[in-house]
């Protein structure tokens, strides 16, 4: 297994099944993908991620629910991945536990922007846009040209994404935030490389030779 040398596992893989994600990998993106989401508060609870989560799979709710409880109080919640948004009232149960609810949670704009290096995440616009409403002036320079190439070229803008947050998974990046891509610079990746080769030059061509560019690029897929 190919782990990763911080407590988030959201990159972990088994080799020997063509790089297939590890459950603790697959648990751990679902639980940021429901928080990213738009989902009511009920379901934002440890028991209602477990039994959402359980409804997809098909399974009971509390055969999980230990796995998500852990990576909620060991992980997400420890490393500002996921913070408590507040509490629901209980009907039920100890008239203690009644009257200070259960807790529900969000993603703090560390935990969005790695909820934007997951390809399922459906919400990137609107979660690219929170992330930059709480951005500091060093990310706020990005805002603009991220969002016009997230609506042109979104498989280019997730795998920025992706990328800084894998490196930071592998100890590559010290610290997420300030999110700065000066850091991937550090970074050897051929994809990276090429992608910006391929934008370098394509801005550098004539208008003809731009059309007959993109009518070649169709011809690949």
């Amino acid at each position: 297994m190919v782990k990763s040398n911080t407590k988030l596992a959201i990159f972990d893989t088994f080799k020997t099944k063509d790089n297939a994600l590890t459950g603790e990998a697959k648990r751990q993106r679902e639980i940021i993908t429901i928080l990213a989401s738009n989902s009511n508060s009920a379901e934002k609870t440890r028991t209602g991620i477990s039994q959402k989560m359980a409804k997809k799979q098909g399974i009971a709710w509390k055969n999980i629910y230990s796995g998500i409880f852990r990576d909620l109080d060991e992980i997400l919640l420890p490393m500002n991945i996921a913070e408590e948004a507040g509490r629901l009232p209980l009907k039920r149960g100890p008239k203690a536990l009644q009257e200070i609810g259960i807790p529900y949670y969000q993603l703090t704009k560390k935990g969005i922007l790695i909820a934007l290096s997951i390809s399922t995440e459906k919400n990137r616009e609107i979660l690219l846009k929170q992330f930059f409403s709480e951005s500091e002036s060093i990310e706020k320079e990005f805002e603009k040209i991220m969002l016009n190439l997230l609506q042109k070229s979104p498989n280019f803008i997730h795998s920025i994404f992706q990328k800084y947050v894998k490196a930071f998974c592998e100890n590559k990046i010290k610290e997420l935030l300030p999110f700065e891509l000066s850091k991937l610079k550090e970074i050897s990746d051929d994809s990276l490389i090429i992608q910006k080769e391929i934008i370098s030059a394509f801005a550098k061509l004539s208008k003809q030779d731009k059309e007959k560019t993109i009518e070649f690029l169709e011809n690949i897929s």
